[in-house]
């Protein structure tokens, strides 16, 4: 073959390839230094303190191109350097830790937001259904949640921050560091005063008024953790944990008729009925189905939802409780007993979706 021919099919080769590969390249969050808020344009940069403070903590991150915005037109973190303190909260609306948190959150922002204090709650969501921008704004207003919420559906912003719970709060000084980082519930004391400490610093380069030392108490059913044996249960196959305890298991995609075996395993769920195997739920497709499941804790909950109202029956050892509405996509309490292991059999009507058990 002429060496011009075969240079020619090499070249056009090599060109293909070339776009093959820029098209099939997935789309990853770049952290350029663009990402970090820019701490020296303020009127009160000292490079001194700066240096002192950059020696022991991180530049704080911007918001990352969030995806819709609630209780404000628009919002980043930079806007607030060199006037307020900032505390970034990671949640998102299902999370039953998350929700615990909430009447911390709320106060604070109500005792300090005319003392210097900014409360940004970034909505990274767990399950496609907390990406709606409705059902977000629904959960704002169930929790009386007034400071500014912005969407970060792709996780960007989650990402910028290198983060992995929900929920998780930063504080960001005045100057733009991020200097308390507190992960999941608790610490709430610990973490007024944190707050306190950065508006006080803050209202002294200000020069104004200094806030008061008195501690918001809020009564939170918190849980007893070690007395938690049963971690959560996720229903999605793109969660699979081999917590589904049926041999069929997950078949993606799939609609898959379970029966429950006469011997089951603590932690592990088991079903019955035709169910579509979804990647972060399984939807219920016969017109009745059951899970059953052995657990050990106090509180059950499950996240589940439908496009109409459903009744979910439960019947936790023998006893059968109040059934339960089943409507919008959401956390739902099953039962509430003593910290001990229990049987609980829950009666599923067809078009139900069940995306995890928590527990507490």
């Amino acid at each position: 073959m002429n060496k011009k021919i075969i240079l020619l099919i090499v070249l056009v080769l090599v060109v293909a390839s070339i776009f093959y590969l820029e098209g099939t390249k997935t789309k990853a969050v770049v952290l350029t230094e663009d990402v970090e808020v820019n701490v020296t344009a303020t009127n009160i940069y000292d490079p001194v303190r700066a240096a002192s403070k950059g020696e022991k903590y991180q530049v704080a991150r911007d918001l990352v191109d969030p995806e819709g915005y609630i209780n404000v037109d628009n919002i980043s973190i930079s806007e607030f350097i060199g006037e307020k303190v900032v505390l970034v909260d990671f949640w998102t609306y299902s999370c039953i830790n998350c929700q615990r948190t909430f009447p911390y959150l709320t106060k604070w922002y109500e005792k300090y937001k005319d003392q210097g204090l900014v409360i940004i709650g970034v909505h990274t969501p767990e399950f496609e259904f907390e990406k709606e921008y409705d059902n977000v704004v629904k959960a704002t207003k169930k929790w009386n949640i007034t400071y500014p919420v912005v969407q970060d559906n792709d996780r960007q912003t989650w990402t910028a921050y290198n983060n992995r719970y929900w929920p998780r709060k930063y504080l960001i000084d005045i100057d733009g560091f991020i200097v308390y980082d507190r992960i999941g519930e608790g610490g709430y004391i610990e973490t007024e005063r944190k707050i306190q400490e950065l508006l006080n610093e803050r209202n002294e380069l200000l020069e104004l008024d200094m806030v008061g030392e008195s501690i918001i108490i809020v009564d939170v059913d918190a849980p007893k953790y070690s007395q938690i044996k049963t971690p959560e249960l996720y229903f999605g196959y793109e969660f699979q944990r081999d917590q589904l305890g049926n041999g069929e298991g997950w078949v993606p995609e799939q609609v898959v008729s379970y029966e429950i075996p006469e011997s089951i395993e603590e932690n592990k769920f088991y079903l019955s009925g035709d169910w579509k195997n979804n990647g972060d739920n399984m939807e219920l497709v016969s017109v009745e189905g059951k899970i059953v499941l052995k657990y050990n804790s106090k509180k059950i909950n499950f996240v589940a939802g439908s496009s109409g109202v459903k009744m979910v029956d439960v019947v936790v050892d023998g006893e059968a409780l109040d059934s339960i509405e089943v409507s919008d996509y959401d956390l739902y309490e099953l039962a509430d007993k003593d910290y001990s292991e229990h049987l609980i059999e829950i009666g599923v009507p067809e078009g139900v979706k069940v995306y995890a058990f928590t527990f507490g």
